[in-house]
């Protein structure tokens, strides 16, 4: 039956890795045209014995030849939605127009669009002078605000905002890989993949869990020998968070170490927060989240009186 059909492919997936449907639509085809004699696609469908030609785009022509026979067009990596306009304004006025149809060829998989993301930031570190110019401890601000950007969303109930915020976060992530002359993006998502790998023999292995507490203990324990024998066991805690995540994730770490009780005894009004921060951890609560609740009902109480 006559037709025209784009055939379209994401320029994520590796040129040449159609689907079935796609491949078959090449072999069948009347005409195999493209606008581009540099298409991704093209090497891998002669190589497939499918005759491609390279023609200038035109609407006009394409809908005529659409009307005889069966073409079909290789769309470019951007879609080239014009073209499928133009074809689309031309058919409006025919009393008998031919079939028209996008068949996708190629479908990006999940995390696909991270690539895009990657090739952006290459761009800007080339191409932007501000961009250019950033190192690690220039850009150490901008994560940690992002960070707590994400937090503030998140206890805003904010899910649209919290989106955003997120890529935000993943952008400086990239950045970071992208400044490094020691390692790149995929060196990072390796390290963490293999760790995630590593840490859930449960799911990725053959060790048998109960429930979540049994994957936190052995979770623990597989940290615990990545460190090795003689490391500390606040090995890894962050100094320079603020201080009451700090001191819980000390008390943590300490309690899951079985520390004697006189080690948590200390004098002075910074003892005294020591310890408060000890009695929320033990009741299951967040000392950074219950202070900071606290500074934004103090605002929200600030700003009524005010009349704002």
């Amino acid at each position: 039956m006559p037709g025209l059909t784009f055939l379209a492919s994401s320029p994520r997936v590796a040129p040449g890795q159609l689907t079935w449907a796609a491949w078959e639509t090449l072999r069948s085809a009347d005409r195999v045209l493209a606008g581009d004699g540099e298409h991704p696609q093209l090497p891998y469908v002669r190589d497939a014995g499918v005759p491609v030609e390279i023609v200038e785009p035109d609407a006009a022509a394409l809908v005529r030849e659409a009307s005889s026979g069966t073409v079909v067009w290789l769309a470019g990596p951007d879609g080239e939605e014009a073209l499928m306009r133009a074809v689309g304004s031309l058919l409006v006025g025919m009393d008998e127009p031919p079939q028209v149809e996008v068949v996708q060829g190629a479908y990006d998989l999940p995390g696909a669009r991270f690539l895009d993301l990657v090739a952006v930031m290459e761009t800007l570190r080339r191409e932007c002078p501000w961009d250019r110019k950033q190192t690690h401890a220039s850009l150490a601000p901008y994560l940690l605000e992002e960070a707590y950007e994400v937090i503030d969303t998140i206890e805003g109930g904010d899910l649209e905002a919290l989106r955003e915020e997120l890529g935000d976060v993943l952008m400086q992530v990239v950045f970071h890989s992208e400044v490094s002359a020691d390692f790149t993006v995929d060196d990072v998502t390796e390290g963490i993949i293999e760790k995630l790998v590593r840490r859930h023999p449960h799911v990725f292995g053959d060790v048998t869990v109960a429930d979540a507490d049994e994957v936190n203990a052995n979770w623990d324990k597989i940290k615990s020998a990545e460190r090795g024998e003689d490391a500390s066991i606040f090995h890894g805690v962050p100094m320079a968070q603020p201080a009451l995540s700090l001191a819980a994730q000390l008390q943590r770490r300490a309690a899951k170490a079985d520390v004697p009780e006189e080690l948590f005894a200390d004098d002075g009004a910074g003892a005294d927060l020591f310890a408060l921060v000890r009695r929320l951890r033990e009741e299951g609560r967040d000392p950074e989240a219950e202070l900071r609740a606290a500074a934004r009902r103090f605002q929200e109480r600030v700003e009524r009186h005010q009349g704002r």
